[in-house]
């Protein structure tokens, strides 16, 4: 007998025989073994002696017709309750055939179950055979049309939810492991396009005959359509909010088509006006389609998107306005369950052909309407399931698109405020490429891909007194407009600082202090900070000064190939206040390529090798050997910024903007400077007059001799009246010609307009007259005034 299998009712039986004279003239081993007797001690004597006095409890034994139950007395005194029943022999010979009470209650319980199963009407319960022909089943099989003509049920070939095989498959498996299944989901495809298809919850267990062979299974259907049909509704509106999650239009889209094919259809298509997709408020109302709405997402369950359709990113024909627009715009949800139906909601005209799969049999559609105003349109279709949508798919519809809306809508406000940061952004930064007397430049800004936000990068390049450029790269904490914004305002005030000629550790000691007032006047403190990288380059002396703010250091490559990452003291990031900056001067030979990027360049580098990720000097070294390999001879500088940042552009998991800045030295030739030293005595006005004069003849500059007599008359006047120590003139010619003179006085020049009776007072006043910009800058050693005019293009310096 297999395993676990209980024992038939017959194994417990006990019988007797009882001749004419009452007189017990044999019985089975099973009845000497109840009552323990041995065969010579009953055997020929009254049968009535093995019947106690006493009355059995219960007359009748449940579940066993006929018969009586009988005290039986054992052989040590004690009683057993056995139901007998006489059966006539021949003669007057009688059978008496028994089971012990006991038995006979465990069988009733195990032949009652099954009949009150079987005949219950409340849930599908059939048992099949070996070869799943239905041999019981209960009404309630039978109501629900389960049986086809042939006899065969229907149960057979229920499709499994979980893919594997139909129901037929489930109970060959059953019967051939003999381990039940409990709970297995399948369809049973609804009879009619009209009927909703029904999903059931299948258990099967195997049936044994009397031997214990598995002789068939016993199967249980419970209809779990509306409890299935509640969790696929939940599910895919579930879905469809977490696609609104992306803050991205198109990728929403994606996401929506996703949930509803094969969910809800064959095919489905999102198209989106064009404002929307712009960032821009969307129409109140749609008058027809005029060419404003284009596909974005598209999905096929069965392969590839048709080719007779419109595809994704076409813009949608021109179709004339119809009543059903109006009922779009009012949220409602059309169903269209023939092809003709639908062409009739576009106006029958030709363009709808590529809008309308051939195959149709059931079409749903709804607008995107967030605010009150239209978003675009989502259309489902079925092709190959010939099934029509119901009611319930057009309220499931409406709650998906309802939160679908949201999200697309969220998205496009997202998008109009990246754009508007990023325009912020571009705008603020000064061209890509640029030219001064020091350097040659080119910037790179690359903001962070998708719904991470405009940063706070930015590059400055701003020409400064005496043919110098500072060089500026800044990375602001944060995203978005706030970063920006932020950016903007720290930009201008290094220029406004440059622009006094400020050493870089006193320029970022500045900086830091506005910082630190602007944090003070945010409402989140913690939020505001930089990173400033500040280099100031003097092709005169070719010598860069440089400081940091908690900035990465910047790389040089020399003309001959050899880089190095350039050592800057790392001060801290601006805000932190209380701590100096530090100045590092590097020697730049004409042709150097100095490279200056934020950290977010540094990161990609950094995550792009194949080991664990590195320290922050690993990174720089790795970017020092991309700008190596990036600097080949004559190699614009906009060309060698773009293969730096080529990698960044392709890097998935990128999350902050990338800003690079690459200047070319150059140098003024030893031939184009002139300078002299003169001690405070007013004998040197004269002296300089003459020499500076004699310079212009020599290289040519007749046309500025009389504005640059004027101006070192002037300057040199001033410093003998005020200075103590020696006084030096200096003249540089380039592009233009620049004229300064030195002195150990910190006295600040002050422009002023003289009145008539003033014996002074109008000599800054003739120099600003007499050239182009002028100022003043001051060092450990005193002050410098400075003037800038312009000479003709044929007498500039010839650059090394």
């Amino acid at each position: 007998m297999a395993s676990g299998v209980p024992p038939a009712p017959l194994d417990s039986a006990v019988a007797a025989v009882i001749d004419g004279t009452g007189a017990l003239a044999g019985w089975t081993r099973e009845a000497a073994e109840l009552l323990g007797y041995a065969d010579a001690d009953v055997i020929g004597r009254p049968a009535r002696a093995l019947v106690a006095p006493r009355p059995a409890r219960g007359g009748r034994a449940s579940g066993a017709p006929g018969g009586h139950v009988l005290a039986l007395r054992r052989v040590d005194g004690a009683c057993v309750d056995v139901w007998v029943r006489l059966l006539p022999m021949s003669g007057s010979t009688v059978l008496a055939w028994g089971l012990p009470v006991g038995a006979l209650t465990a069988w009733g319980d195990d032949t009652s179950m099954p009949r009150t199963v079987l005949e219950q009407d409340a849930w599908q319960v059939a048992l099949v055979d070996r070869d799943l022909r239905p041999r019981r089943w209960s009404p309630a099989v039978r109501r629900a049309g389960r049986f086809s003509a042939g006899g065969r049920d229907l149960l057979c070939d229920m499709p499994m939810m979980d893919g594997n095989g139909t129901g037929a498959d489930l109970l060959r498996q059953v019967m051939e492991t003999g381990r039940p299944v409990v709970g297995a989901a399948g369809v049973l495809r609804a009879p009619r396009p009209d009927q909703s298809d029904l999903v059931y919850s299948l258990t099967a267990a195997p049936l044994y005959d009397l031997r214990g062979d598995i002789s068939g299974a016993f199967t249980s259907l419970v209809d779990v359509t509306e409890r299935y049909e509640s969790g696929r509704r939940l599910n895919l509106v579930y879905r469809a909010s977490r696609a609104g999650d992306e803050l991205d239009i198109r990728r929403t889209a994606e996401g929506l088509v996703d949930t509803l094919v094969p969910a809800l259809g064959d095919l489905a298509a999102v198209e989106i006006s064009e404002a929307a997709l712009q960032g821009a408020e969307p129409p109140l109302r749609v008058h027809g389609l005029r060419g404003d709405f284009r596909r974005i997402a598209a999905k096929h369950a069965h392969g590839a998107w048709p080719s007779d359709l419109v595809q994704v990113d076409e813009i949608l024909p021109a179709v004339p306005d119809q009543p059903g627009f109006r009922e779009l715009e009012r949220g409602t949800v059309l169903v269209s369950n023939d092809l003709k139906n639908y062409l009739g909601f576009l106006g029958d005209v030709p363009q709808a052909a590529r809008m309308v799969p051939r195959d149709l049999h059931a079409s749903i559609g709804a607008a995107l309407v967030a605010q009150g105003r239209v978003l675009g349109y989502v259309q489902v279709f079925r092709t190959r399931r010939p099934y029509a949508f119901t009611g319930h798919d057009a309220k499931l519809v409406k709650e998906i698109i309802t939160r679908a809306a949201l999200g697309i809508d969220n998205a496009r406000r997202y998008t109009r405020e990246h754009r508007v940061a990023e325009t912020l952004q571009r705008s603020l930064l000064p061209p890509v490429s640029s030219s001064t007397a020091a350097a040659e430049t080119a910037g790179i800004y690359l903001p962070p891909p998708g719904e991470v936000g405009v940063g706070g990068d930015w590059f400055d390049v701003i020409a400064l007194s005496s043919l110098r450029t500072a060089l500026v790269v800044g990375d602001v904490i944060g995203h978005g407009l706030k970063a920006s914004t932020t950016m903007a305002r720290l930009r201008t005030a290094v220029q406004t600082l440059a622009d006094l000629d400020l050493a870089p550790d006193e320029l970022l000691v500045r900086l830091d202090d506005l910082v630190q007032r602007m944090a003070a006047e945010s409402d989140q403190p913690d939020t505001l900070g930089a990173s400033v990288l500040y280099a100031v380059y003097d092709p005169v002396g070719r010598l860069c000064r440089l400081a940091s703010a908690g900035h990465p250091p910047p790389v040089v490559v020399h003309p001959d190939g050899t880089t190095h990452v350039v050592d800057v003291p790392p001060g801290p990031p601006l805000g932190v206040g209380g701590v100096p900056f530090e100045v590092a001067e590097v020697p730049l030979p004409p042709g150097s390529v100095l490279a200056m990027c934020s950290d977010g360049l540094l990161g990609i580098v950094r995550r792009g090798r194949h080991a664990p990720v590195s320290p922050p000097a690993d990174a720089e070294a790795e970017f020092a050997a991309s700008l190596r390999g990036a600097c080949r001879p004559g190699r614009p500088l906009r060309e060698i910024g773009e293969e730096l940042v080529d990698q960044a552009r392709q890097a998935a998991e990128r999350s902050d903007d990338i800003t690079v800045l690459l200047a070319r030295t150059r140098a003024v030739p030893g031939d184009s400077v002139a300078q002299w030293r003169f001690p405070p005595d007013p004998a040197a006005v004269a002296e300089a007059r003459e020499v500076a004069v004699a310079r212009l003849t020599d290289w040519g500059l007749h046309e500025n001799v009389f504005a640059t007599e004027l101006v070192v008359s002037e300057l040199v006047t001033n410093a003998v009246r005020y200075a103590r120590g020696d006084i030096v003139l200096r003249l540089v010619r380039d592009h233009v010609l620049v004229c300064e003179v030195s002195d150990s006085s910190e006295s600040q020049p002050r422009l002023r307009r003289a009145h008539n009776d003033d014996e002074g007072g109008r000599g800054l006043f003739l120099v600003a007259q007499v050239t182009t910009r002028w100022g003043s800058r001051y060092d450990a050693s005193g002050k410098t005034i400075w003037t800038e005019q312009p000479i003709g293009a044929e007498h500039g310096s010839t650059e090394e």
